[in-house]
């Protein structure tokens, strides 16, 4: 399970970018986390990694609080960024082994790397430098090394930025297979259709309040997704 209480963060005193926010995603679940730009998405996700402090609350995977232990707690975590920074003097192979060793993954690591590689249909170039690549190959190759641990916690934010569509239905194949095994997956988008079709629970953000949130089917039970989210952010 993982768990985000009471989670508060003021970046100027009085002002909270994230107010008072709490949720919980249960092992196997997709959770998508919806709202406009500026709404606290991308600080809370933040906080979830462990890349930014927090004024308040406590974050919890499983039991091991980011706070009281980040190593133990970022073990068991992985997360993509909409713009993944890469080391580009590196070849993407060097990369993907790199991030292994960071992760203590042993010689699984090979079948792992050419189950993903040869999925997302990249290992043909994992022998080039970084600097060669294209966002959406640099998007695979990130997301390849965020799978070569099977984190407990997958984030992802924005995650189909930049993949072709047979890319996007990949990655949903693999979301699709890793929370079969109680992988909780966690990610933004702006693209509704894909969030109401694809996530088990849906929370919309504003303001740094969480406004609505519960099971996919039961938030858009009388209306659609993107119809839920016009409606509550009306006279803006």
């Amino acid at each position: 399970m993982f768990e985000i209480k009471s989670l508060t963060k003021a970046y100027v005193k009085g002002v909270n970018a994230v107010d008072d926010l709490s949720l919980t995603v249960n092992d196997g679940e997709i959770y998508g986390f919806i709202g406009h730009n500026g709404a606290g998405k991308s600080t809370t996700i933040k906080c979830m990694v462990g890349a930014l402090d927090f004024t308040q609350g406590e974050i919890i995977l499983d039991g091991v609080s980011i706070k009281d232990n980040p190593v133990e707690y970022k073990k068991r975590i992985a997360y993509i960024q909409d713009n993944p920074e890469l080391y580009e003097f590196m070849t993407g192979k060097k990369y993907l082994d790199f991030i292994a060793d960071i992760y203590g993954v042993g010689e699984e690591r090979t079948e792992r790397i050419k189950k993903y590689a040869v999925s997302l249909e990249i290992e043909n170039a994992l022998g080039d430098y970084i600097s060669s690549y294209s966002h959406g190959m640099k998007q695979k190759l990130a997301l390849i090394s965020a799978l070569i641990h099977e984190p407990k916690l997958l984030v992802l934010d924005e995650p189909f930025v930049g993949l072709d569509p047979k890319a996007s239905h990949t990655l949903k194949q693999i979301m699709r297979e890793f929370v079969q095994k109680g992988t909780i997956i966690f990610f933004s988008t702006h693209v509704l259709e894909v969030a109401e079709k694809l996530c088990d629970k849906i929370a919309i953000i504003k303001n740094g309040k969480l406004i609505i949130t519960g099971e996919t089917e039961v938030v858009t039970k009388d209306a659609s997704l993107e119809e839920v989210f016009l409606k509550t952010h009306q006279g803006e």
